[in-house]
């Protein structure tokens, strides 16, 4: 087991260091954050202090080594707008980005995985067919879509809830609702393979041969090991809450971390995006990591597979 974690640490760790690799990068070859910041009309000798100011005439690998060092040592950067740590801003707005995604995981697996099992259990009837095309418009349907067709009906013909800009629980609903009912569709499609594929296999007819309840064969026998693939999809989605945000959190005017990093792409915050970035990398990471420790205590047969591997 302590093999099994060994590799999966080093696969983390790989994988954060290429990301930030690949987001220094590509933001310092999209442009120059003073012409942005200050205006391509401003004087030359004023872009060239900034730029000195912010160690940006320095070579882009000096840029890199100094920036991965700072990271080490825990020091994220300042924005270039007010001077502030960047990562003070992204902790300022992060419980508000929770107060959309938490709930809206919670709405994602409360109502795709339940949808997913009925589906299963009652394969090819009309509550089948019914829950898999609910199922397909909600993942199909382009989140920004679906936030501005509840806002139209429950806000703007209704009345019943704001339709942005209000961080209260009210103002939360439409958001998380967005958020959610998407995900869900996927969850539900993905709990229904998984609860069909394991309904098919041979001890499942046995356990039925046998006598068993079919209720004791589906909660002891079915969906065990109907986990595995329901997990990973729950993994996934919990390591792309804040990435899904963005979108949500525009069309709402939500102020958490998704539109801060909207605004620090369009004002080019270098210190700000990347602050961003590493925290969605990391979130995902750690949720893939969560993930992989799971599948290694539901099938320790995966612990020999991917021991094997390494050798």
């Amino acid at each position: 087991m302590l093999r099994f974690l060994a590799l999966r640490l080093a696969r983390a760790g790989v994988t954060i260091v290429l990301v930030v690799t690949f987001a220094f990068v590509v933001l310092r070859l999209s442009g120059d954050p003073a012409l942005t910041i200050m205006s391509p009309d401003a004087p030359p000798a004023a872009l060239a202090a900034f730029r000195h100011e912010w160690g940006l005439d320095q070579p882009v690998w000096v840029q890199y080594l100094r920036y991965f060092g700072a990271i080490l040592h825990g020091e994220l950067g300042q924005s270039m707008r007010d001077g502030r740590p960047a990562m003070a801003l992204v902790i300022e707005r992060l419980p508000a980005t929770l107060m959309l995604t938490v709930p809206a995981l919670l709405l994602k697996i409360g109502l795709g995985v339940p949808a997913g099992i009925h589906a299963a259990l009652h394969r090819n009837s009309m509550t089948d067919r019914v829950v898999m095309a609910g199922a397909v418009a909600g993942f199909t349907v382009p989140s920004f879509v679906l936030g501005l067709l509840l806002v139209l009906v429950f806000a703007v013909h209704l009345g019943w809830l704001p339709s942005g800009g209000d961080d209260s629980w009210r103002g939360a609903i439409l958001p998380v609702v967005t958020l959610g009912l998407g995900g869900a569709g996927i969850l539900a499609r993905f709990t229904r393979s998984a609860m069909l594929e394991v309904l098919g296999q041979p001890y499942i007819r046995t356990a039925s041969a046998k006598g068993v309840p079919w209720r004791l064969v589906v909660r002891g026998h079915a969906l065990p090991n109907a986990a595995i693939p329901t997990v990973t999809v729950v993994g996934f989605m919990v390591g792309t809450l804040i990435a899904g945000a963005v979108v949500v959190e525009s069309v709402f005017s939500w102020p958490g971390v998704g539109r801060l990093l909207v605004v620090a792409v369009s004002n080019r915050d270098l210190a700000v995006v990347q602050c961003v970035l590493l925290l969605v990398a990391s979130t995902m990471v750690a949720a893939n990591l969560t993930v992989d420790l799971l599948y290694g205590l539901l099938d320790p047969r995966l612990r020999g597979q991917a021991t094997a591997g390494a050798h």
